[in-house]
């Protein structure tokens, strides 16, 4: 045989010599639930993950930064007393997100703090937008809220702002927005190929946004709609100005995070989501698997498959081994 494939598999450092992929600490972000009450309170759907209070949010973000994490995504956890059908809450400047932003840019100026953009952490309906008196969520009254919550949320300190809701025109409608404000510096993570799936459960009960009423079928993406519908979401978003595309969930969709890695130069994330995170926790607390092994492995996928970073439950345990390598 004149082609030996195995050649350069046979020891550690011919396989570290041609290695394509790398994973690295400062690949992964680490998302992050915010509770205003103090300590850590834990979430049953997703062991070893906490809704964290003002104090441990800071423990959190200097963990991060010590173990070289890129930063943090914020999700904030609001009683069922704060939310009403419009979301006001969202639009508070004293609320828990920016009150948090600030503490956290306060601390850590060198932290990337990446906030969220979407209805339902505020909204009684449990949907990203406004919703009609007929149950139909509102697109276009939804966008100028969430322009007005992104410009929020950038006077407050985020670097970057994340659009989740999937209504048409919001990326183009907060790039303005912010612009017009002053943020010109302010990126936007823009979840651009977001799908309607069945991962999100366990952050949704972490979150307390599970619809009230429906589902989100009519904004998200189908999960069958294919590569089409994914490139034109994609190159919308781009259009209108975008500064990252995302994919979520991220391993059960590695071949849409293919595909738009080869179309668009965009930097492209992946979104490890809490489905993804608990169904190797609870495989691994059963001695199902490796844990490590199983993680570093489909993080490594993910880069793979085109990612340039990932959020990740995992990020910060990610970051530990990859230290010990």
């Amino acid at each position: 045989m004149t082609e030996r494939p195995r050649r350069l598999r046979r020891n550690e450092r011919l396989r570290g010599l041609i290695r394509e992929t790398s994973l690295q600490a400062r690949q992964l972000i680490l998302p992050v639930f915010m509770q205003e009450r103090e300590g850590r309170e834990a979430i049953p759907s997703l062991p070893g993950v906490t809704r964290q209070g003002p104090q441990a949010l800071l423990a959190t973000a200097r963990e991060a930064l010590g173990l070289g994490l890129a930063g943090l995504a914020l999700f904030p956890v609001l009683p069922e007393g704060q939310k009403d059908p419009e979301g006001l809450a969202g639009l508070d400047p004293e609320g828990l997100l920016p009150q948090s932003v600030r503490a956290l840019k306060r601390t850590f100026p060198e932290l990337l703090v990446i906030t969220d953009i979407a209805l339902d952490p505020y909204s009684s309906t449990g949907h990203d937008g406004l919703v009609g008196p007929g149950g139909e969520v509102l697109n276009d009254a939804s966008v100028a809220r969430l322009a007005e919550m992104a410009v929020m949320h950038a006077r407050a300190g985020a670097d970057v702002v994340a659009p989740s809701d999937m209504m048409d025109g919001r990326v183009g409608a907060i790039r303005a927005a912010l612009d017009q404000s002053g943020y010109q510096e302010v990126a936007i993570l823009s979840y651009s190929t977001k799908y309607a799936s069945s991962y999100y459960g366990p952050f949704r009960s972490a979150l307390d946004s599970a619809p009230r009423h429906g589902d989100k079928a009519s904004y998200q993406m189908d999960p069958a709609g294919g590569y089409r519908e994914a490139i034109r979401e994609s190159r919308l978003d781009s259009e209108q100005g975008a500064d990252f595309l995302m994919v979520k969930p991220a391993l059960a969709y590695l071949d849409v995070l293919r595909i738009l890695r080869e179309r668009f130069e965009l930097p492209i994330l992946a979104y490890n989501v809490s489905g993804e995170y608990a169904m190797v926790k609870a495989a691994a607390e059963r001695g199902m698997l490796d844990e490590r092994a199983v993680v570093l492995e489909n993080l490594l996928s993910i880069r793979r498959a085109g990612a340039d970073a990932i959020l990740s439950y995992h990020a910060l345990d990610a970051a530990r081994w990859l230290q010990q390598v």
